[in-house]
């Protein structure tokens, strides 16, 4: 799909990830609160979409019964964004067949609620043979990286499909220091602008107390990111933010702010 081809200069929102009402009241689960918080983050500035698509009990999925209502009512509400979704091992309790079957199954969507791009994390097991499936079905691929190990399976991966681009993602605890997750994203960026990889479009992004400081670093270093409840539920201060778009308008005055080199 064309929209899957647009470069992504600056800013993803994810929408909801893993995270429950729990955690947040305004994470979107349904497809059309997922179509409604897209819409909002998309007139804030994000420029592209990532969505974990739920199933009737709320569980995340990857059954097309699931993901085309949620990709469909999300391309709806933003006609012409790039919209996303995810294929994490988890979704399928660790099930690398489950999984790629029901990835397998997207390749019969209609062209509306077929996703434009999908991430595929490389620690997972069988994560090659999606990313092979979704470039069949015309679906872009971006590699999830959370390590300098994960730079060097990717770089010593045969006859991979193109990829959309690579997503260095610096994971863990909530207590993961600012400290470390900025020395944690230098070092994987670094290795993969070192690797046989170095040509591919990056976005660099972390989670929870890591969020933040990786999107100051985005800036510093270029880099596109992404922004959302899947990563955070507050602002860099800490303070309470209402919607996936909030976060999107914090983050790009952040953006502006690292790029510029002004104090902030």
């Amino acid at each position: 799909m064309d929209a899957a081809r647009t470069p992504l200069r600056t800013l993803k929102v994810c929408l909801n990830g893993k995270r429950d009402r729990a955690e947040h009241p305004a994470v979107p689960v349904t497809p059309a609160e997922l179509a409604s918080e897209a819409a909002a983050a998309v007139a804030a500035g994000a420029e592209a979409v990532h969505l974990h698509a739920r199933g009737p009990t709320g569980a995340e999925s990857v059954q097309a019964a699931d993901v085309g209502p949620a990709v469909t009512a999300v391309r709806h509400a933003c006609p012409g964004t790039p919209v996303g979704v995810s294929t994490g091992l988890w979704i399928t309790g660790g099930d690398p067949v489950a999984r790629q079957a029901g990835v397998a199954g997207w390749a019969g969507l209609s062209a509306p609620a077929r996703p434009d791009f999908a991430s595929v994390n490389v620690s997972e097991a069988g994560w090659a043979e999606v990313a092979h499936t979704l470039a069949a079905a015309g679906i872009g691929v971006e590699a999830g990286v959370w390590s300098v190990a994960d730079v060097r399976i990717l770089a010593g991966t045969p006859d991979l499909p193109p990829l959309l681009r690579v997503m260095v993602e610096v994971t863990g605890a909530p207590a993961t220091s600012a400290a470390d997750a900025t020395a944690r994203g230098r070092e994987i960026v670094r290795s993969v602008r070192e690797s046989a990889r170095r040509a591919d479009p990056l976005l660099l992004h972390g989670e929870n107390a890591g969020c933040w400081p990786l999107i100051a670093l985005a800036g510093e270093l270029g880099l596109a990111t992404r922004i959302g409840l899947e990563d955070t539920t507050t602002g860099p201060a800490g303070q309470p933010v209402s919607c996936n778009a909030d976060l999107v308008r914090l983050a790009l005055t952040m953006l502006a702010t690292a790029r510029t080199g002004a104090p902030g």
